[in-house]
């Protein structure tokens, strides 16, 4: 199995013929506005995941989903149910005022488990703390909730492929439902402000590690550019990785385009 990493919470899973892309959303750094998960990869991709609403997560997941005819699997409260048919909130659109069709679309809640194609997938709950940006000297900060785009259908995904599994967070703060979920590799975002701001910080993940019980551990959401800055979200990864390896547990910090092979 390989894992390459794209920043923020992007990722693709690759075991034989199946390609699993996790949060196909957009890079926002200045005049560099791309697909974090390249588009030559988009064909091949058999299965797509997305954790929540937000662009740097979902931005590309409708374009993705035409290349491939993948199957899509989120959370239900990314979805609602229009003249019978199930809609997304549109990928690219503004707040809640648009919302697209998807072909192949498998929303799930917390508990549900679905297998698609030799992957099966189990949703675990998962919540997007507010959100706070510092921009041209003014403090930004928004609260997940009705009627707010910021998070909208958080949802973390235990994803299995043959004998390992994989465990997707999203944008969580730490959670206590998480106890002995033990996945072979967590993908956890450590890129949290305290105080439940965005995400988990390095020590709420920390404990959300020793709590899960994973045998590898890759940090995401962290330390990524956003318009003109270089670094969002900062954390310090290699202090992240001591604490890792103090737990007995593995620790791979990757790159933009670094691949993890198990």
């Amino acid at each position: 199995m390989r894992i390459t990493h794209y920043l923020y919470n992007a990722f693709l899973v690759e075991d034989g013929d199946i390609r699993v892309a996790i949060d196909p959303g957009q890079y926002f750094y200045l005049f560099d506005f791309r697909s974090l998960i390249p588009e030559e990869k988009w064909p091949a991709i058999t299965h797509i995941v997305i954790t929540h609403g937000d662009p740097d997560h979902h931005w590309q997941s409708d374009r993705v989903a035409e290349a491939s005819g993948a199957p899509v699997v989120c959370g239900t409260e990314l979805t609602k149910t229009e003249n019978g048919q199930t809609l997304v909130i549109d990928p690219r659109g503004k707040e809640l005022t648009s919302w697209v069709p998807f072909e192949n679309l498998h929303p799930m809640d917390v508990g549900d488990s679905i297998e698609l194609g030799n992957v099966s997938f189990e949703a675990v709950r998962a919540v997007h703390g507010p959100i706070e940006v510092s921009l041209l000297g003014f403090r930004i900060r928004k609260v997940p909730g009705p009627g707010e785009r910021t998070g909208l259908g958080a949802m973390g995904f235990k994803i299995t492929i043959g004998d390992k599994s994989i465990l997707n967070l999203g944008d969580s703060i730490l959670m206590p439902d998480w106890d002995g979920l033990s996945p072979d590799v967590l993908m956890i975002p450590i890129g949290g402000l305290g105080q439940n701001t965005w995400t988990m910080d390095v020590e709420d993940a920390l404990q959300a590690v020793d709590r899960i019980d994973p045998e590898i551990v890759i940090p995401c959401h962290y330390n990524v550019p956003f318009l003109w800055k270089r670094k969002i979200a900062v954390a310090d990864d290699h202090k992240f990785k001591r604490g890792v390896e103090a737990l007995g547990k593995r620790c791979s910090i990757l790159g933009a385009g670094d691949v993890l092979s198990i």
